[in-house]
C-alpha cells in the first residue's frame, strides 16, 4: 500500500531525523572530546615531575590561603597599600561558640502571651535621654565615603518605622538623613566638619569617635580630586581641600581634654546624650578609664572582626580584641565600677543575627550596632540589579556603578523588616529563658562550647553539670 504524505509533512519528518541524527552525533563528538581531554590532561597530571606538574598549583593555594595570593598579587600590582572592603575574613574566636540553656522544669519558660520588654534607654541621667524600641541601632557609615545619599536615607527610614536609631557616620552632614531619622546619632569625626553649633544641635546623641575596630586609630585622607561639587558643598570646603580624618581628635591631644569635650557638647546640645567610640585594643580598661571619667552616657566598644568601606588589610587582620573578648571585658569593667546603670554599654563588630544580639546582651551589653549586615537587608532583592556583571555593593556606594537602580523607599521596607524579625526573635529568646525583658540576661544563661573561650569569659562548658542552684 501506498502511502503519499504532504510535502510539508515529508519536509518535517526529514528535518526531524536529521536533528536526531545531529544531536547524537553531536552528542558523541563532544563526549569523545571531552573523555579524551580529561584522560590526556589526568596522564599529564599523574606522570609530570612536580616542578612543571600543573597540581603544583593545587598544592600552593592549599598552602597558601586564596585571599593572600589575590593579596599579594594586589601589592605587586600596585606598590601601595591596598584598600579592602568590609572587613577582615579571618576567623577569630566568636560568639557562635555560645549556646543558650533552655527553660523547662528546673527554670520554668515564659507563657506565650506575655510581651517581652525590648526597649532601651540611652542616657539615663541625661537631660534629653533617648528611648530605642529595640535593642539594636545602625552603626555610623558615611555618606560620600562610602554610602550614597539614597542608602542613607533609605537607612533613617527603615530604623524610624521601628523606633531605633541611625548614625551619621564620619561623612558630611546629610540634611535628607536628619529630616528622615526619627532618631540620629551624630558622629563627632576626627576632622573638621559637621561641627558647627547649627549642625551639633540637630542630634539626638552624639558619639565621640576615637577609633574604629577595622581602622584602629590610625588617621586617613579623602583626597580632594575624589571630592565632587555635592560632597563639597557638602563638607563646606573650598576647592582643593583634602578631608583628614586625624589619628588623634583635635581637641583631644591628652586623655584629660576628653572631660573638656565632653561637657562642651553637652552645653551645646542642651544634654542629649553623649558617647564615644573605640576599637578593643589590649589597654581597653585603661581607655575605658579615661573615657567614664568623661562622664559620658555611653560607650561604643567595637571588637576586631569590624567592617569599613575599606582600610588597610594589616589592621582588619591583625589589630584589636575580637568582639567576644571585648563586650565582655567592657561589660567587667562598668559593673565592677557601679556603672551599669548609669552608661550604656554598645557592642559592634561582626555582629549580624539574632542569636548574635542575645548573646551580646547575655555578656552584658545594652545595644547592638549592626553595619554590613544592615546594607545586606537594606539591598535584599534589589542586590539582583547589579548581577552578574557588577558587585553587589555598587547599588548602595556612592558613585556606584548600579545606585541609580536603588529604590530607597522598597530599601528602607526591606530594613525595617529585617530588625522586626529580629527583634521578635530575640523576644523568642528571652521566653525560652524564663524571663521577660532583656534587660534579666546575664551570663548565667551562657554555656560555651569552646574551653578557652570558657575560662576567658567565666562561662561553664556545655559538658559540665549545673552548679548552680
Amino acid at each position: 500500500m501506498n502511502i503519499n504524505f504532504p510535502d510539508n509533512l515529508k519536509k518535517w519528518l526529514l528535518y526531524s531525523v536529521g536533528g536526531v541524527a545531529g544531536y547524537y552525533g553531536l552528542t558523541f563528538a563532544t563526549r569523545k572530546y571531552i573523555d579524551t581531554t580529561i584522560s590526556n590532561s589526568a596522564k599529564i597530571i599523574m606522570t609530570d615531575t612536580y616542578d612543571e606538574n600543573l597540581w603544583g598549583l593545587v598544592s600552593s593555594v592549599k598552602r597558601v590561603d586564596p585571599q593572600v595570593i589575590l593579596e599579594t598579587n594586589l601589592r605587586a600590582e600596585e606598590g601601595q597599600m591596598i584598600d579592602r572592603p568590609l572587613g577582615s575574613p579571618k576567623k577569630f574566636p566568636s560568639l557562635e561558640q555560645l549556646m543558650f540553656s533552655i527553660s523547662q522544669l528546673h527554670v520554668m519558660p515564659t507563657e506565650i502571651d506575655v510581651k517581652i520588654d525590648t526597649k532601651v534607654v540611652i542616657g539615663k541621667l541625661a537631660r534629653k535621654p533617648v528611648t530605642i524600641e529595640m535593642p539594636i541601632v545602625v552603626s555610623g557609615m558615611a555618606f560620600g565615603v562610602a554610602l550614597s545619599e539614597e542608602s542613607k536615607v533609605a537607612i533613617a527610614k527603615g530604623t524610624s518605622k521601628v523606633g531605633t536609631a541611625t548614625n551619621s557616620g564620619e561623612g558630611p552632614f546629610l540634611q535628607s538623613e536628619r529630616d528622615n531619622a526619627n532618631i540620629l546619632t551624630l558622629q563627632y569625626n576626627r576632622g573638621d566638619w559637621n561641627k558647627s553649633e547649627e549642625t551639633l544641635k540637630q542630634a539626638d546623641m552624639i558619639e565621640i569617635q576615637l577609633g574604629q575596630g577595622a581602622i584602629a586609630g590610625v588617621g586617613h585622607i579623602f583626597p580632594a580630586k575624589k571630592i565632587d561639587e555635592k560632597l563639597r558643598q557638602h563638607y563646606d570646603f573650598p576647592p582643593g581641600k583634602d578631608a583628614i580624618a586625624h589619628s588623634k581628635q583635635p581637641e583631644v591631644q591628652k586623655p584629660s581634654d576628653l572631660i573638656k569635650l565632653v561637657n562642651k557638647l553637652r552645653r551645646i546640645t542642651g544634654g542629649v546624650p553623649i558617647g564615644v567610640k573605640l576599637g578593643a585594643g589590649k589597654f581597653l580598661e585603661k581607655d575605658l578609664a579615661y573615657i567614664v571619667k568623661a562622664d559620658v552616657d555611653f560607650i561604643n566598644v567595637e571588637g576586631a572582626e569590624a567592617a569599613t568601606k575599606g582600610s588597610a588589610p594589616v589592621l582588619q587582620d591583625d589589630f584589636g580584641i575580637p568582639t567576644i573578648y571585648a563586650i565582655n571585658r567592657a561589660a567587667n569593667f562598668l559593673r565592677d565600677n557601679n556603672l551599669k546603670d548609669k552608661v550604656s554599654l554598645i557592642a559592634s563588630g561582626k555582629l549580624r543575627t539574632p542569636g548574635d544580639f542575645l548573646k551580646s546582651l547575655a555578656l552584658g551589653a545594652d545595644i547592638c550596632s549592626i553595619g554590613a549586615i544592615a546594607l545586606f537587608a537594606l539591598s535584599h532583592d534589589q542586590v539582583l540589579n547589579p548581577l552578574p556583571f557588577e558587585p553587589p555593593d555598587q547599588l548602595l556606594w556612592y558613585k556606584g556603578n548600579m545606585a541609580h537602580k536603588f529604590d530607597l523607599n522598597k530599601g528602607a521596607n526591606s530594613l525595617a523588616n529585617f530588625l522586626r524579625a529580629c527583634n521578635d526573635e530575640i523576644s523568642e529568646g528571652v521566653k525560652a529563658l524564663g524571663k521577660t525583658s532583656i534587660r534579666e540576661l546575664d551570663k548565667d544563661d551562657l554555656v560555651s562550647l569552646n574551653e578557652s573561650i570558657s575560662k576567658a569569659l567565666g562561662i561553664p562548658m556545655s559538658y559540665e553539670p549545673s552548679t548552680n542552684t
